[in-house]
Formats: structure tokens, C-alpha cells, sequence
């Protein structure tokens, strides 16, 4: 355990850039949990990930506004999860980007989805980048406050090794079943 904080210490920054720029929850969450610690800096840990997740984001809305083309084989299977999107952006307008920031599994369709609509860019980066900060800094700053309760439940399943895929896996069900029982075919 001491060496895996160790190496967060040495390169949990760049982690955090890299994990954050795909939307990672996770990652500004151990941000905020080491910085707890004292293992790295909130305010630090906060401005990499909302830049890393506002420039990810961007890279998605420029790879369905400008690549469609080279884009839609790989989104094929995804159809339905795209069509689901859109019909969240329709009803819930501008604030779907926030919200997407939020839910695992529309982050990376939403800015596609956007991208692939005449939404114009400068609104949408502008939206983006809003959202991406009150994204780092609600998860950032809310993981630093519950540190202790977060630093006592990790050290639970370090010691109840068995827990964790049980629960990993009864989440990933969950989503699951979301998307499936959210893009069903309406008879």
C-alpha cells in the first residue's frame, strides 16, 4: 500500500490528467482523498482535472463534428446509447452537459452526440468548460471533506479483499440494466 501511494505521490498528476481527460470520476476522487492525506494538493489536483476533462471533452465534440465519416463504424454499436443521448439533449437542452459530466457511460456520448448536431462550438466549449470546473471541484472538494470516511472504507476492502469485485460488479450490472431498460425498442 505504501508503495502504491508512493507512486501516486511521484505521478498522481499526470494519472490524474490522463484518467480525467476520459471523465474520470475515480481520479479526482483519489485526487481529493490523497490530498486528504497530504499526499498531493487539492487546489492542483482540482485545476488539472477540470482542464484534462474539458479538453477531453472537446477532443469528443471535434471527433463527431469533423470525423464522422471515420467516426461511425466504431459508434455502429452504439446506436441506441447515441439515439438515448440525443433525446436527453433535446429534452434537457444546454444542461445535459453538466449532467453527462455526472453519469458514467454518457460522458463520452453526449460531447459525440453534440459534435455530431450543428450545436454551435463556442457555446458548447463554453458550456464545457463551466461544467468541467464545478465537475472538479464538486468531486474534488467533496472527496477531500469525506478523506477519513473514504480512507476507512478503502482500508475495509484492503482487508475484505473478496467485497470489491462483488460490489464492482453489482454497480456494472446496474448501469447495465439502465442502458439496456433506457434504449429498449417501444412496441
Amino acid at each position: 500500500m505504501e508503495d502504491i501511494l508512493s507512486s501516486l505521490t511521484t505521478y498522481g498528476y499526470i494519472i490524474l490528467f490522463l484518467y480525467s481527460f476520459g471523465g474520470g470520476m475515480i481520479a479526482i476522487i483519489a485526487a481529493g482523498v490523497l490530498s486528504y492525506a497530504g499526499k498531493m494538493d487539492l487546489t492542483t489536483s482540482i485545476l488539472v482535472a477540470a482542464t484534462a476533462n474539458s479538453v477531453g471533452s472537446s477532443f469528443l465534440f471535434y471527433m463527431g463534428r469533423y470525423n464522422k465519416r471515420a467516426f461511425m463504424p466504431y459508434i455502429k454499436a452504439h446506436r441506441r446509447k447515441l439515439a438515448l443521448s440525443h433525446i436527453l439533449m433535446r429534452r434537457y437542452g444546454d444542461k445535459i452537459i453538466f449532467i453527462q459530466k455526472f453519469i458514467y457511460g454518457l460522458k463520452t456520448l453526449v460531447p459525440i452526440t453534440i459534435g455530431l448536431t450543428k450545436y454551435p462550438q463556442t457555446k458548447f466549449h463554453l458550456l464545457n468548460t463551466l461544467s468541467a470546473i464545478v465537475w472538479a471541484i464538486l468531486l474534488g472538494w467533496g472527496s477531500y471533506v469525506a478523506g477519513e470516511l473514504l480512507m476507512r472504507i478503502a482500508a475495509y476492502f484492503s482487508d475484505n479483499t473478496f467485497m470489491a469485485p462483488v460490489i464492482l460488479f453489482s454497480i456494472l450490472g446496474l448501469i447495465w440494466f439502465y442502458f439496456q431498460k433506457a434504449t429498449k425498442k417501444k412496441r
